[in-house]
């Protein structure tokens, strides 16, 4: 399980370490760009139940950690997914990993 630690909050973000690194890839491009978003996502199982949003901005600290630590092997497909959500008025939505029959030996 991965971790992002926005801004002064104490309060950890926890996110799976596959889908936080494509996270990770789309808000960095974000950033780097000047965009501001937001970011949404439900709780994951052992949190109480329900989903979260936080505003990102380019000048608010921001880091990722991950369990593993090896780096995982990307999606073109989910990253492209996660980049459309990001550019609509809505934000990043984190949505499940939608794999194809050839994709599964790239987890």
């Amino acid at each position: 399980m991965g971790t992002i630690y926005y801004g002064g909050s104490e309060t950890p973000i926890h996110i799976e370490d596959r889908a936080l690194a494509h996270l990770k890839v789309v808000i960095a491009t974000k950033l780097r760009r000047g965009e501001s978003f937001t970011l949404s996502w439900r709780h994951p199982e052992g949190e109480p139940v329900g989903r979260s949003t936080i505003w990102l901005h380019p000048s608010i600290p921001l880091r990722f950690t991950f369990l593993d630590p090896e780096p995982a092997l990307l999606s073109r497909e989910w990253i492209e997914e996660l980049a459309s959500s990001a550019n609509s008025s809505g934000g990043i939505m984190l949505v499940d990993e939608h794999l194809h029959a050839g994709d599964v030996a790239s987890r």
